[in-house]
């Protein structure tokens, strides 16, 4: 039995199965998404999710779905699932489901009488790109005859398609299959078997197809899905089929062997941590010799802050320091351009906000502390060098360097921080002026600048880091005398006379990095505020239930989730942050502490999208997980204070 097993009475319980999704993906920006029972609950989901740059930088979906009937004396048993609108699902094909695993790829087994039938999916992670979906017939007593019926999109996945005349409907035989393409710009989608097959011809619209997912956060919910016909082909005992879609026409008798080479290929689930590193492996995209990080599933982008918040922890905190150079050389290619006042040359959002440059320097700290200073400094000083002289010179349109040492920025009409959810174009929470994560990263960024120069060591250098220690002296009493309150926490931020008292979770990072301007009695009353009034057993809470404000439930239409997205539900990014203060703080007495706060994200990865931590949670319990499936931060996060803690255990042993 593998680690992500569900056994019958999960499977065919549509409240539980039904919520419960899995992602697979190529690595190049393609994707194969739906639930356990096949059903899809998203306008995201598909069998065979691709990007399409001919047309823009979105996902398309081509192949929704693929219906399975398994025929034997003429009875047909139709193993798939869609909701259609009123709460109506057919065909019901979720009651034949004995099993699904997910050691490698997704695994279903279904039992029809006296015929068990094995179906696996995997994606082709080199080259074009492909899906595999095999069937074995592991169990027969007499003549089986499987058909596949495919359920067609050809549509952004922010977008519907419904009923028309204007689809081209037509196919052109390939051998052991067909291909098609229904609009326009899009590129043919070859439908293969590995084996002959009969196609029958028998187009029809499937109308109001209802996906409950986009119901639940405030959009349209029902589209329609051309089925062109169907497959038919006999299938024996202990034979395979293999069904292939792809965007150019496969060798059919390579199919197998090019199907069991991916399956070698694949990282296996087999804990709680094989399970995120794979996660941290599937936000990456290979595109025009470029390496990108996504921020998250299924619509996000690569977006400069995540990607350097995320990059330590899904590199690095995992052993691959190879993987991280890989992701930098693309980044740096956007800072450099950056700091150089030129148009991004790669396909990296945000880069203009104003903490992208502190995140990058805390970024390359961690570079620094995992692996090696001489290779750090070799690789990456100059970039610290530069970002730090660029502040300093205030050449960032919105990142000035009073003469307190502390940073300011305007964020009253556009959000600037990572909390940047608007309502009608402005800020929900108008993060604005002296901001206390962005001078806690300011900060810690001065003093590792000044560790590096004193590394490199000569005279030039030893007088600048002097000057750089000055500078980070002035910085940090301005710290401690701007945010530090007399309740013994830190203001989020500070604007002139006004001082935002609620308690959030960025001063966090005012005693979780390598440098805090605060000593250690002041860590600990923060430290102890934000125990009791923001961790929650998935995550740091955004707001404290005792600020006013406070909205825990991300439910609703868009504008009520977008109200509530900062104002109390809780991120698990924020887990890594805090159990490196809590460590810094109790020392080795925390550790049964944070052992405890990481087995509560376990049981997780076994809801939601298997294998990996969805967006956000509910700031009130049962604490459900909401929003995207899967997210590089949070991730990120989990895996970072994995390492941390078996870092200290090695320490304490």
């Amino acid at each position: 039995m593998s680690y992500l097993h569900f056994d019958k009475t999960p499977m065919t319980n549509l409240q539980s199965s039904l919520w419960k999704e899995f992602l697979i993906t190529n690595r190049q920006g393609a994707y194969c998404a739906t639930t356990l029972t096949g059903c899809n609950i998203r306008k995201y989901q598909g069998l065979f999710v691709v990007p399409i740059p001919e047309i823009d930088d979105e996902n398309h979906v081509l192949l929704s779905s693929l219906d399975e009937t398994v025929i034997q004396h003429g009875a047909e048993f139709n193993l798939g699932l869609h909701k259609y609108e009123g709460e109506n699902y057919s065909p019901k094909g979720h009651k034949y489901i004995t099993s699904f695993d997910f050691y490698k790829v997704p695994t279903w087994t279904y039992r029809i009488g006296g015929v068990v039938l094995r179906k696996e999916i995997a994606f082709r992670r080199q080259g074009r790109f492909k899906i595999y979906i095999r069937y074995t017939l592991l169990e027969a007593h007499s003549k089986t005859t499987l058909r596949l019926r495919p359920f067609l999109a050809f549509r952004s996945v922010r977008q519907f398609t419904h009923e028309n005349g204007v689809a081209n409907t037509g196919y052109t035989p390939v051998t052991n299959g067909v291909k098609m393409c229904l609009y326009e710009g899009y590129p043919e989608l070859y439908m293969q078997t590995n084996v002959e097959n009969e196609f029958v011809y028998t187009p029809d619209w499937y109308r109001g197809i209802d996906y409950p997912k986009e119901r639940e956060r405030g959009y349209h919910e029902t589209e329609d899905l051309f089925v062109p016909g169907y497959f038919e082909t006999e299938i024996k005992k202990g034979q395979s089929v293999i069904f292939t879609a792809a965007l150019r026409e496969s060798e059919v008798e390579k199919m197998d062997r090019h199907m069991e080479i991916e399956m070698a290929s694949i990282d296996k689930h087999d804990s709680f941590f094989h399970c995120l590193v794979n996660a941290a492996h599937q936000f990456r995209v290979e595109k025009e010799d470029e390496l990108y990080m996504l921020a998250g599933y299924h619509w996000f982008k690569a977006r400069a802050r995540d990607t350097f918040m995320a990059l330590p922890g899904l590199t690095l905190s995992i052993g691959e320091s190879a993987r991280f150079e890989q992701y930098m050389t693309t980044a740096t290619k956007a800072l450099d351009d950056f700091l150089n006042r030129r148009p991004i040359s790669v396909s990296i959002y945000e880069m203009e906000q104003p903490d992208v440059l502190l995140w990058a320097v805390w970024c390359i700290q961690q570079y620094w502390k995992m692996t090696s200073p001489t290779e750090c400094d070799e690789r990456y000083f100059q970039y610290v060098a530069d970002i730090i002289a660029f502040i300093h010179q205030g050449k960032h349109d919105n990142l000035f360097v009073h003469d307190n040492g502390l940073l300011y920025s305007n964020g009253k009409d556009t959000p600037i921080t990572w909390m940047n959810s608007t309502i009608n174009g402005r800020p929900i929470v108008p993060r604005t002026g002296y901001i206390v994560e962005f001078n806690a990263l300011w900060y810690n960024a001065q003093k590792f600048y000044e560790q590096m120069l004193r590394f490199r060591g000569g005279e030039e250098n030893e007088a600048l880091a002097n000057r750089m220690a000055e500078r980070a002296a002035q910085t940090g009493a301005s710290f401690v005398n701007t945010f530090l309150n007399e309740h013994g926490y830190l203001f989020d931020y500070v604007d002139g006379a006004m001082a935002d008292w609620s308690v959030r979770p960025n001063q966090l990072l005012g005693i979780a990095l390598d440098y805090s301007p605060l000593d250690m009695r002041q860590r600990k009353s923060v430290l102890d505020i934000c125990t009791r009034e923001l961790v929650t057993p998935k995550g740091i809470r955004s707001l404290s239930p005792k600020s006013g404000g406070y909205t825990p439930l991300y439910v609703g239409t868009q504008a009520q989730r977008d109200q509530a997205y900062h104002q109390g539900t809780a991120w698990p990014w924020l887990t890594g942050f805090y159990l490196e203060a809590y460590l810094k703080v109790y020392k080795m007495s925390g550790l049964n502490y944070i052992e405890r706060q990481l087995i509560g994200f376990e049981e997780e990865i076994f809801y939601h999208c298997l294998g990996t931590i969805p967006e956000l949670f509910d700031g009130n319990p049962p604490f459900s997980g909401r929003g995207a499936v899967s997210l590089a931060i949070n991730v990120s996060g989990i895996l970072r204070a994995m390492h941390i803690f078996e870092k200290a255990q090695l320490t304490e042993d």
